[in-house]
């Protein structure tokens, strides 16, 4: 811990040759990303939502198709959650787009958008990296983002062999440091400069030392050994099972939605559980099955299979709903269901 403590102090004393290096760099190789392009709160705020949890290349489609349909907050204040979520079919983390509406909301009510990282921490879904990258791009607020980019960068830096209980135990423990090496003149850069380093170069494995900016303040590459840190104790997976039934009749398709209070589905559609449709496990698996497939959740790994069902007949309880095949584009799936959907009904086509 000494030494750890050591590079520290040495890392913030050099700091201006640090900034210096980290901005360069910067300036001249970031990504050309829609949000960096004629910047505006606006794009901060949504590309920022979309970005927790979800990579660039998966946001980039969303984001472009968000910007062209809910161009401000004032149309995202104004669109119906069914609209918001249907544009957000496929993101994942759902709660993330029913916050960003409740949050367009809030500020489109205001005479001014807040402007400091505490204003916008009242603000649903944002939480202090949120905070601080928003109103640092935006207002250039001295507002450090510490994020898991932003942990392994300086965890290396530093050569930090401490155990972190997880991501957020070890972003808590960095902030100080991160602040400390904060740009006043340009926070906003800087920030983004980090998250662009830890995005395009200092990977988990095998990372580019070589053409790093700041590897000269680096002793985990000194030490030839960048990989090694941070430390994370390792994640206890569960595995799970989950059996959903493929009932069809007169062109349609048999969904469960979800209810409007769902803390994850709100008003998304996926195929029923045997449990949804009145029908035990035993007896739904021994329909055919149709397909099976797996997916991570978080700390959970699941496996689905799909096995065809007999179609219920007389009243059904109203999360069950018929869907016409031809309309299943009008409605919103949850992302993996849209994606088995669309695998299933493509692959009978061609039979």
């Amino acid at each position: 811990m000494l030494f750890v403590a050591n590079s520290s102090v040495q890392l913030i004393a050099a700091k201006l040759d640090f900034q210096s290096a980290l901005l360069t760099w910067y300036r001249r190789h970031a990504r050309v990303l829609p949000w960096r392009e004629n910047p505006s709160l606006y794009k901060t705020v949504v590309s920022e939502l979309m970005l927790q949890q979800t990579q660039v290349k998966t946001v980039l489609p969303y984001f472009a198709r968000w910007l062209a349909t809910l161009p401000d907050f004032a149309a995202l204040a104004a669109a119906s959650e069914t609209r918001v979520l249907k544009l957000w079919e496929g993101l994942g983390y759902y709660s993330r787009a029913r916050n960003l509406h409740q949050l367009a909301r809030a500020v489109a009510a205001l005479p001014t958008p807040p402007r400091t990282p505490a204003e916008w921490r009242e603000l649903p879904g944002v939480g202090p990296y949120t905070a601080a990258a928003i109103t640092s791009i935006a207002f250039a607020a001295p507002a450090a983002c510490v994020d898991g980019n932003v942990v392994r960068i300086l965890a290396r830096i530093t050569a930090d062999g401490s155990e972190y209980r997880d991501s957020a135990s070890a972003a808590k423990a960095f902030t100080s440091l991160a602040e400390a090496l904060l740009s006043s003149q340009s926070p906003g850069d800087h920030n983004q400069a980090m998250m662009e380093l830890g995005a395009t170069v200092c990977f988990r494995q095998k990372p580019l030392c070589l053409t790093c900016p700041v590897r000269i303040f680096c002793a985990g590459a000194r030490h030839g050994n960048p990989t090694a840190y941070p430390r994370l104790a390792p994640k206890l997976i569960e595995q799970r099972r989950v059996t959903r039934v493929w009932c069809e009749r007169d062109g349609a398709l048999l969904l469960h939605r979800a209810a409007a209070d769902s803390k994850r589905l709100a008003h998304q559609h996926e195929l029923p559980t045997p449990e949804q449709v009145g029908v035990s496990e035993a007896t739904a698996t021994q329909g055919v099955l149709i397909a099976k497939r797996k997916r991570s959740i978080t700390r959970f790994q699941i496996t689905e299979t799909i096995h065809a069902g007999v179609s219920p007949r007389g009243k059904i309880s109203p999360e069950l709903v018929w869907i016409p095949l031809t309309t299943l584009d009008e409605i919103t799936l949850s992302g993996p269901h849209r994606r088995w959907i669309t695998e299933i009904l493509a692959a009978r086509l061609k039979k």
